[in-house]
């Protein structure tokens, strides 16, 4: 088991760090979410478009993020005779890939390529309810007169009613939530699901802050020059 899956959900579901980010995200499920990706889904998927630091917008504090970061290792160059230097992730790290190559990940998963998952609640119709509804649609033999191509899962939400990937949701509790909610199958497919729809937009959150300043400063200017205006002009007839 990887060291993150174990660190990752001891870490999540701060109700402090909840309170004080306003979102159009449920943040407790997608820190969740986190901790399920961390530890199921990061086996085949990687989310390259995510550093470690942007999970600061999931509300974990930066101990948290530290925390996160230092569990994984990355590369680091190379030493003098040629050997791999390695070193612990920093919060400008972007999220590690499982594979070294494409050839690997194919050669990995029966020729299937397993996408990256960054984007993926913007580019699969249906978005993050679409993925929920995948990760429960596996189902224990396909429809009557249909036949699976060779390593295929039947999976009723799949395009085609079959999918390359193995289930990877298989058993409650097998992610632990640090929030005492209850990993069910279900559940758990609803929060990697509201993961990767926040991973797809990760600074939402601090562009709606920075509207609102923006907004705010507008409406003050406003307010001072029409007072200004009217001190000018108060006596001119």
């Amino acid at each position: 088991m990887r060291l993150a899956s174990l660190v990752v959900p001891m870490l999540l579901a701060s109700p402090v760090a909840l309170a004080a980010a306003p979102s159009p995200y449920d943040l407790a499920s997608a820190q969740r979410g986190y901790a399920v990706y961390a530890g199921v889904c990061s086996a085949c998927h990687s989310i390259r478009q995510l550093t470690y630091g942007d999970l600061g917008g999931l509300g974990l504090d930066p101990d948290q993020l530290h925390a996160i970061a230092g569990a994984h290792r990355v590369g680091d160059g190379v030493d003098a005779a040629g050997h791999a230097l390695t070193r612990p992730a920093r919060l400008s790290d972007h999220l590690p890939s499982p594979f070294p190559s494409e050839a690997a990940a194919r050669a990995a998963n029966n020729g299937a390529l397993p996408p990256d998952m960054s984007r993926l609640a913007l580019t699969e119709p249906g978005g993050a309810s679409y993925i929920a509804r995948l990760l429960t649609g596996y189902d224990a033999a396909p429809p009557a007169g249909q036949a699976l191509e060779p390593g295929n899962y039947a999976n009723a939400a799949a395009p085609g009613g079959q999918i390359a990937m193995p289930p990877p949701l298989v058993a409650a509790d097998q992610v632990r939530y640090a929030d005492g909610t209850p990993a069910t199958v279900p559940q758990m497919a609803h929060d990697v699901a509201s993961f990767l729809d926040w991973a797809a937009h990760p600074h939402a959150i601090a562009r709606r802050r920075l509207g609102i300043s923006v907004v705010a400063y507008l409406l003050l200017m406003i307010v001072l020059l029409y007072v200004l205006k009217r001190r000018i002009w108060l006596n001119v007839r």
